[in-house]
């Protein structure tokens, strides 16, 4: 049985998420609401409108990196500035769809640093502006959900582990045993291997947390020899973990290796030194690819870069939401039917 909306569904765009949410509206086969970033001379900017939106449930996308222009914090801020645009139209509900939520790593202080945390503050940011629900996919740490309040704005954290799983096993490029590059991630590794039906292991990282993304060293937990392995990371920024993790593994004795992550974020050195890696497989005669959900999207990707298109399950979740319907469903099936 069909349920009603909760109210008629409007999708706008800032510039920075406009590739993604014009897939989406083509799925959910709803136009995109007229609407524009605008930036003035001095470095402000403002988000304009240009159709009615009125008691409407408001869905605004960006992308925080990928290509296009502006920093991090520039495409947040165009969020905000979207959110509110939306907020002061009198439009009923007004969702933030980030799936790469900015700030995410920072959702604690480490040791005594005098520092802030980001992660509550931007969440305080979309509150004020007046985002009622954020969505974003497989946050870095789900207890950020906490940092909303609930009377104010919820998270709805969607996670890809079932679909990517299926994907990755329907394209032959799931291996058969899943790893994790550090304890940390054990959790969301044996997810994956659990929908694969396949061995878990794990590397311990011993961190320097007085340098950015700096492991001194890791250790194998498990057994690789003549296994080919899935390497499943949330984010890949430098790709120092991913490829430090994939040293060990293959001097463990691991034969072909897939990287996937949810978050593609490739920060210079990544491209190179993931491309050290792919020259070192073709010599040596081994399969490496690294798969990445389009949270992220790269232009000119290397030929080793399979991207996963996230944007269906996005398309569903949003239809669920608009509808009051479960997005855990949505989440594990791989058939979505609407109901």
């Amino acid at each position: 049985m069909t349920r009603p909306a909760r109210a008629p569904l409007h999708l706008l765009s800032c510039d920075g998420g406009r590739n993604m949410a014009e897939l989406v509206a083509r799925l959910i086969e709803r136009p995109l609401v007229s609407a524009h970033d605008r930036w003035f001379a001095c470095g402000e900017g403002k988000y304009v409108i240009h159709e009615n939106v009125r008691g409407g449930d408001v869905y605004v996308f960006q992308a925080p990196l990928g290509p296009g222009q502006g920093s991090v914090y520039d495409r947040f801020v165009m969020l905000l500035h979207a959110v509110e645009a939306a907020a002061l139209s009198d439009a009923a509900f007004v969702t933030a769809v980030v799936p790469y939520f900015p700030g995410a790593r920072q959702d604690k202080r480490k040791g005594r640093a005098r520092e802030g945390i980001s992660a509550g503050l931007f969440a305080r940011c979309l509150e004020d502006a007046g985002a009622s629900r954020v969505v974003t996919v497989d946050i870095h740490n789900e207890a950020i959900a906490g940092m909303f309040n609930p009377a104010r704005c919820r998270l709805e954290n969607i996670h890809l582990t079932h679909r990517l799983a299926g994907w990755l096993a329907r394209e032959g490029l799931c291996g058969d045993v899943v790893a994790s590059p550090d304890v940390g991630g054990m959790e969301r590794a044996r997810g994956y291997a659990s929908a694969l039906g396949f061995p878990l292991v794990a590397l311990s990282k011993e961190r320097d947390y007085s340098t950015v993304n700096q492991v001194l060293r890791s250790t194998l937990i498990g057994d690789v020899r003549g296994r080919d392995v899935l390497l499943v990371d949330d984010i890949v920024d430098t790709a120092g973990s991913a490829c430090s993790a994939i040293e060990e593994l293959k001097a463990e004795g691991a034969g072909d290796i897939i990287l996937t992550c949810v978050h593609p974020v490739f920060s210079d050195p990544a491209t190179a030194r993931l491309q050290a890696v792919a020259d070192r497989a073709v010599a040596e005669g081994w399969r490496f690819r690294v798969v990445g959900a389009t949270t992220i999207r790269h232009a000119d990707a290397p030929d080793w870069y399979v991207p996963f298109p996230m944007e269906p399950l996005l398309a569903q979740v949003i239809r669920m939401l608009n509808r009051r319907g479960s997005v855990t469903g949505v989440e594990r099936s791989e058939n979505w039917v609407e109901e």
